[in-house]
C-alpha cells in the first residue's frame, strides 16, 4: 500500500510542474521572441512483483534468471524528464520602431535547429536570444531592454550613434560610422539550449551554415509562440489530473488509518 502513496504523490508532482511551465508560458505570452517550454512525462522503471512467504528462495532478476512467484509489473509513477522551449517561428507584428528587429526564419538544415541573436551578458559571456526588442544606450550602443550588448558577426558591440540607422534583410547594420553584420548564430539542436533568463539562452551556437536562409525585418517584432487557449486548457486538464492523485492519495491515507485504528483494536 505504502508503493500506492508513492505512485500518487509523484504524480501530483508531476503535474504541479507542469502547471507551474504552462504558468510561466501565459505569463509571457506578449514577451516578443518568448518561446514556449513543453514538458514531457516519463515513467519511472517498471518493478516485478514476486510473492512474499514462499518456501523457495526467490531469484534476482539481475541475472537474466526467472523469478520465483511472480506476481506481475507495478509502475512506479510519473516524473516531468524536461521541459525544452519550442522554437516554432512567431507571429510577426510591424512597430515602425528602428531599433525593433524580427529574425525570420527562412529554409533550416535540420528540424530541430534555431536561429538566435548574439548578445553579451553583464559578465561578458556570449548567450543568444530571439527576442528582437532592442534600444540604444547612453553610449549609443545597440542593446537589449534589459542592457546587453548586441553583437555584429566578429562578436563585437555595435555603435549606432543614435535611432538614425538602417539594417538591411540580409542582416548588415547601416549607420553614418560605416558597416556591420548583425551577429546571427545557429545551433542544430535547440533543445540542448538552457534558458536563463531575460529571454537569454545558454549553449553552443556557431555561425549560419550556408544552406540556412533567414531574413531580418527592421521596424518588426516576433512575438511571443505561446498559444494561450490551449495552454489554458491543458492547465485545467493539467488540474484535474492533480486532483485525480489527491483523491487517490487521500483514499490510501484513510485506507492506512483504518488499518492502523482497527487492526490495533481487535489486537
Amino acid at each position: 500500500m505504502l508503493r500506492g502513496f508513492y505512485t500518487a504523490a509523484s504524480g501530483m508532482i508531476a503535474q504541479q510542474r507542469t502547471q507551474e511551465s504552462l504558468s510561466n508560458n501565459i505569463a509571457n505570452a506578449n514577451t516578443p521572441g518568448y518561446k514556449a517550454d513543453q514538458t514531457s512525462l516519463k515513467a519511472f522503471p517498471e518493478m516485478l512483483m514476486q510473492q512474499m512467504g514462499g518456501k523457495t528462495i526467490p531469484t534476482s532478476n539481475s541475472f537474466n534468471l526467472p523469478v520465483q512467484n511472480p506476481i506481475g509489473p507495478l509502475n512506479t509513477g510519473v516524473y516531468v524528464q524536461e521541459a525544452a522551449p519550442n522554437f516554432i517561428q512567431g507571429d510577426v507584428r510591424e512597430t515602425g520602431v528602428s531599433t525593433d528587429l524580427a529574425l525570420v526564419n527562412g529554409t533550416l538544415p535540420d528540424e530541430e535547429g534555431a536561429l538566435l541573436f548574439s548578445v553579451q551578458n553583464e559578465d561578458g559571456d556570449v548567450r543568444y536570444t530571439r527576442n528582437g526588442n532592442f534600444t540604444v544606450d547612453g553610449q549609443g550602443f545597440l542593446v537589449t531592454n534589459q542592457g546587453y550588448y548586441v553583437l555584429d558577426q566578429a562578436g563585437n558591440t555595435i555603435q549606432t550613434n543614435g535611432m538614425e540607422f538602417t539594417v538591411t534583410e540580409d542582416g548588415l547594420v547601416q549607420t553614418e560610422a560605416g558597416e556591420s553584420v548583425l551577429g546571427i548564430s545557429y545551433t542544430d539542436d535547440a533543445n540542448g539550449l538552457a534558458k536563463e533568463g531575460n529571454g537569454l539562452y545558454n549553449g553552443d551556437a556557431d555561425a549560419v551554415p550556408a544552406d540556412a536562409t533567414y531574413s531580418i525585418q527592421q521596424g518588426f517584432l516576433e512575438q511571443s509562440n505561446v498559444d494561450s487557449l490551449q495552454s489554458m486548457t491543458r492547465m485545467m486538464e493539467s488540474y484535474r489530473l492533480f486532483e485525480t492523485n489527491q483523491r487517490v492519495l487521500r483514499a490510501y491515507d484513510e485506507s492506512m488509518g483504518k488499518a492502523v485504528s482497527e487492526i490495533g483494536r481487535l489486537a
